[in-house]
């Protein structure tokens, strides 16, 4: 199953399909009693997937056995055994795909001619996505991280090591001469390659980017090259050579103490916004407001979600049993925020007060 989108990936889903492209949509759960539900959901959903297929007079008896067929496929990869919060599968002629996301979905079928993005976009949104680069004079690692987790990530040619003749740490660790590591030539050189490689790696996919290593490695590292300097760093040596557990142990105070920070300078923005009239909270106006273009800045409550009712003009809350109702309503709010520049925030449940769960500020 798949879990990290990066931009290429996106445009990817994005593209058109031949008709049908299939999106299947069902929520999971992590623990028991409640993931005891998932198998049978999910075969429902599924089959339900496959009955539209049939009572589409527009697909060919070709195209539904190869969709049908993709769709059998996917389910066969799905994991629950190691389920987050929400499953996503797409299926199309001559592919398919399966997606666990740490953020529930609505449980939905959609037959088109493009996969239904955006609750992927919006569950990584939500997970806050970083880099962790883990520095030390003979290997540079890089880590893919999220929510309560961190992955080891082979993007930009990751990890970077120096070849055996060029550096001997036993022995270097043996004199006990670990700053002179950092003042040798080859070791500037090759800190240099992973800054640059750093570097093109962000200009693609764009994130946090949280450095670890021995003070000395730190402050060459930003000397030679530019990523350190903009990056948070993190004076904590041995995780170049780590697994991701003790990454994240290593990491997990400070991703707490810049999550309370940024919580707070959200707060500043939404209240100083209040005074220049550029405020909005609430699902229709930051809906329309949305639509238009002019969100600067969204803030969302973690677990807030909602269903409505679209009259037109605007939003209203679901009655229950409307088969008409948009459940992911603050994912199409997220991702329309995205599509045109906005900054997403996602905060700790009650920070935003009477704002109803999403607020934001306004460009006009």
């Amino acid at each position: 199953m798949e879990h990290a989108l990066s931009p290429a990936t996106l445009a990817e889903l994005r593209r058109p399909r031949p008709y049908p492209a299939v999106s299947v949509l069902t929520p999971t759960h992590r623990r028991e009693p409640d993931n005891g539900q998932d198998p049978v959901r999910l075969r429902n959903v599924v089959t339900e997937a496959r009955k539209r297929l049939e009572a589409d007079p527009s697909v060919t008896r070709e195209r539904r056995n190869d969709v049908a067929a993709q769709l059998d496929r996917a389910l066969a990869e799905v994991d629950l055994a190691h389920a987050e919060d929400g499953l996503v599968i797409f299926a199309a002629p001559g592919e398919h795909q399966v997606w666990s996301l740490a953020r529930t979905v609505p449980e939905r079928v959609v037959l088109s001619d493009t996969f239904l993005t955006r609750n992927l976009v919006a569950a990584q949104a939500a997970e806050r996505p970083f880099w962790v680069l883990s520095v030390s004079a003979d290997r540079v690692s890089l880590w893919s991280g999220g929510e309560e987790h961190v992955v080891a990530d082979k993007s930009g040619g990751f990890p970077l090591e120096r070849r055996q003749q060029n550096f001997d740490a036993e022995r270097q660790m043996q004199i006990g001469d670990q700053p002179s590591i950092f003042r040798d030539e080859s070791t500037r050189q090759f800190l240099r390659e992973a800054d640059i490689a750093m570097a093109a790696l962000l200009r693609e996919q764009p994130r946090p980017l949280y450095v670890t290593g021995e003070q000395a490695a730190l402050s060459l590292l930003e000397e030679v090259g530019t990523v350190a300097g903009a990056a948070v760093q993190v004076p904590h040596g041995g995780l170049a050579h780590a697994g991701p557990e003790a990454v994240w142990q290593a990491l997990r105070p400070v991703l707490e103490a810049e999550a309370r920070k940024d919580a707070t300078s959200v707060i500043r923005e939404l209240t100083s916004a209040r005074g220049h009239r550029t405020y909005a909270a609430g699902l229709d106006e930051l809906w329309q407001s949305a639509r238009e273009g002019r969100v600067r800045l969204l803030a969302v409550e973690e677990n807030f979600r909602a269903a409505v009712s679209d009259l037109g003009d605007h939003l209203v809350p679901a009655e229950p049993g409307d088969l008409e109702a948009r459940e992911d309503i603050v994912d199409e709010i997220v991702e329309q925020c995205l599509e045109t520049g906005a900054d997403v925030r996602f905060v700790p449940d009650g920070t935003l007060g009477d704002a109803a769960g999403i607020a934001g500020v306004l460009r006009y």
